[in-house]
């Protein structure tokens, strides 16, 4: 059985509706969560989605701010909205959902950012990225022969030297300094996860998901970052079909700075290792 995850920070899910409806029609994900929704839960646009046959929604919302959505053309069932830090943002939502006879353990997360001083003693955004980051140790791939994991999101945090435009120059910027690329290297190995987009891709291949608004010409000058993610628990590895980075997204009216990412796995044949 095909199916397909893809994931989007969409900077305002009310002001890009449009362009989520194009991804939708054109590439028709089993599944789509989206990131940095900004809107409460009672305004959140249900009816647009249900017109285009994704009559299955769960979100966590705020007013302005953060929130995540996972919407879905098969039936999901909320699992958790879970609390970082101690702060109630909106910026975690895991559901499980069915794919060729077996239950998925979808987590959806959005990271914080972190500001722009790598300095958790003088920047309070910065410790709670670090300190959010810790937290998500306790996030396990889970997996048995009936069930798998997979993890999706805006991670704010480009691992792999490859990951970014420059290593050398953006060793001091937030999203890659090592304390970030270190500590979040460990929690991704902690719990059992393994990076799909790295799998099969040469280690010196550069890959990204975001090109900032502030380049003049984002295309032209390439400065872009790996921040978006699809991590599998091992038993779906061997099911993974492969990703596509909608690149050309960020060149769509009113653009996110992020662009989708497309994961796919084939069921059909699903064992645990």
């Amino acid at each position: 059985m095909p199916f397909s995850v893809a994931t989007w920070n969409i900077n305002s899910v009310r002001l890009r509706m449009p362009i989520v409806e194009r991804l939708q029609v054109e590439q028709a994900p089993d599944v789509l969560c989206l990131q940095e929704t900004k809107v409460p839960d009672e305004l959140f646009p249900e009816k647009a989605f249900r017109k285009l046959g994704y009559e299955h929604i769960a979100f966590h919302g705020q007013k302005g701010y953060h929130g995540v959505a996972t919407i879905a053309r098969r039936p999901i069932e909320v699992v958790e909205k879970r609390r970082f830090c101690e702060i109630d943002d909106s910026r975690h939502l895991s559901v499980t959902v069915k794919a060729g006879g077996k239950t998925i353990l979808l987590h959806n997360f959005y990271v914080p950012a972190g500001g722009d001083e790598p300095d958790p003693a003088v920047n309070r955004k910065f410790k709670h990225k670090l300190d959010f980051v810790a937290e998500m140790n306790a996030v396990r791939a889970e997996h048995d022969e009936h069930s798998g994991s997979i993890l999706v999101g805006d991670l704010n945090i480009a691992p792999l030297e490859h990951d970014v435009w420059s290593h050398k120059q953006l060793l001091n910027v937030v999203s890659h300094t090592p304390v970030e690329t270190e500590n979040f290297e460990a929690m991704r190995l902690s719990g059992d996860w393994v990076d799909l987009m790295r799998l099969n891709v040469p280690y010196e291949e550069k890959l990204y998901t975001w090109w900032s608004y502030r380049a003049q010409d984002w295309q032209a000058s390439n400065r872009g970052r790996r921040l978006d993610h699809i991590w599998s628990s091992p038993n779906l590895v061997p099911h993974f079909a492969g990703y596509e980075i909608l690149r050309l997204a960020r060149g769509w009216e009113r653009p996110s700075d992020h662009v989708p990412v497309i994961g796919r796995f084939n069921l059909d044949s699903f064992v645990s290792p």
